[in-house]
């Protein structure tokens, strides 16, 4: 039995090595895993495993019986590795996962401050777009300062906001005490501390894109896809500004979804194992014939979110065919169904692009009309008869 501490680690990796192992099999649990796996995985072929799959039977359970069933399975070769990226890659995940994490705090902030202004009976929000834009800070520091005329307050406006000065002036009359100066003074201080905070991630970002990501990493995962005949991984920075060819994806949301993923598609043989890993496709629960439910389970929450803002985004667009698969989905099975389905169909895309090395083809808002032109005319024939209408169709003859 070894310790956890480093100096006992090492010693495992030095008896591991004395025996000949070349290979090694262990659970997932937790983060527990990680300081062996950091150890290992430079000498030896280490196999992570979902501690689900690999489960003994009911019975007398110690730490040795596990460790004898877990070598028992890798001997017959009936486990299957997760997916665990390079170090590079889970470094940026680190950054990429904190970043989003500093972000729902802002937003955190920004809804308590709302709260402190509806308390106060200052309805900024309600003609304000965004109330931490340059005129609403402005509004909100001339508020902490006790300047507390509304007059006074809404010459702050800016731009369009400038056009609703008589409307400013009316939401800036409430009744603020010194307690809501306060809390909005702590607040606002906490938001620019965080806001701070998100730009030196986001420049640590870029530096780690430069230093070692910026070109193939020499690993086994290249291997790999050379063995099988695959073009060679991206580097990183080339795999984002691909990735962001998609609409609904700027940079931020790219590297956040490629730090989950990757960028060497070899590690899943086809786009619905992928989706299968991040949990983004309907479950199966079928029994005697019938289908139970299809929830797609708990998986990978960091990429659920960055592809589920990514849709949002996209069902936004104008004149997409993602915006088009929205809404055609939307209005049969809601909104949010529609949004797990079209997250599916960018991860499948940026799939295909990133094993292939190949653009992002724009097929239109109209590409599921063109795919049947007489079911959306028949669709419309009756519509129209269902109304009362006698309906005539005549071919338009195409210009010359």
């Amino acid at each position: 039995m070894f310790k956890t501490m480093t100096r006992n680690l090492l010693e495992l990796s030095d008896w591991i090595a004395e025996l000949g192992v070349t290979d090694v099999a262990m659970e997932s649990t937790g983060v527990l895993w990680k300081p062996v796996y950091n150890i290992l995985e430079d000498r030896f072929r280490v196999l992570l495993c979902n501690a689900r799959h690999i489960k003994n039977v009911p019975g007398r359970k110690t730490d040795i019986k596990d460790c004898e069933w877990i070598a028992q399975l890798l001997q017959h070769g009936l486990l299957t590795a997760s997916f665990v990226a390079h170090r590079p890659i889970r470094d940026l995940r680190d950054l990429t996962r904190q970043r989003a994490q500093i972000i729902s705090e802002r937003t955190r902030e920004i809804n308590r401050v709302h709260k402190i202004l509806e308390d106060a009976n200052i309805k900024l929000g309600a003609v304000a777009s965004d109330i931490m834009g340059k005129s609403g800070r402005d509004m909100l520091r001339a508020l902490i300062a006790g300047r507390q005329k509304p007059a006074e307050m809404a010459e702050l406006a800016r731009r369009s906001l400038r056009g609703k000065t008589p409307e400013v002036r009316e939401a800036l009359r409430g009744h603020v005490t010194d307690h809501h100066r306060y809390m909005l003074k702590v607040h606002m201080e906490h938001i620019e501390y965080l806001e701070r905070l998100m730009d030196e991630l986001t420049a640590r970002i870029d530096e780690l894109l430069i230093s070692r990501l910026s070109s193939p990493s020499e690993t086994s995962e290249e291997k790999i896809a050379e063995d099988k005949g695959e073009p060679s991984p991206l580097p990183f920075n080339r795999a984002v500004e691909l990735a962001s060819e998609l609409p609904g994806i700027d940079v931020k949301s790219a590297q956040d979804v490629l730090a989950e993923i990757g960028t060497n598609m070899s590690q899943f043989p086809t786009a619905e194992k992928l989706a299968a890993w991040a949990r983004i496709c309907p479950g199966n629960n079928e029994s005697a014939g019938k289908r139970k439910n299809g929830h797609t389970g708990q998986g990978n929450r960091w990429l659920r979110r960055a592809l589920t803002q990514v849709a949002w985004a996209a069902s936004r667009t104008k004149g997409t065919y993602l915006a088009a698969h929205y809404r055609r989905i939307a209005g049969r099975r809601g909104k949010k169904r529609a949004v797990i389905a079209l997250s599916h169909t960018i991860l499948v895309i940026l799939y295909h692009m990133l094993k292939h090395h190949r653009h992002f083809n724009e097929l239109g808002e109209d590409f599921f009309d063109r795919l049947n032109p007489e079911r959306i005319k028949l669709y419309h024939v009756k519509r129209l008869e269902s109304l009362g209408f006698k309906v005539h169709l005549e071919k338009q003859e195409e210009a010359a």
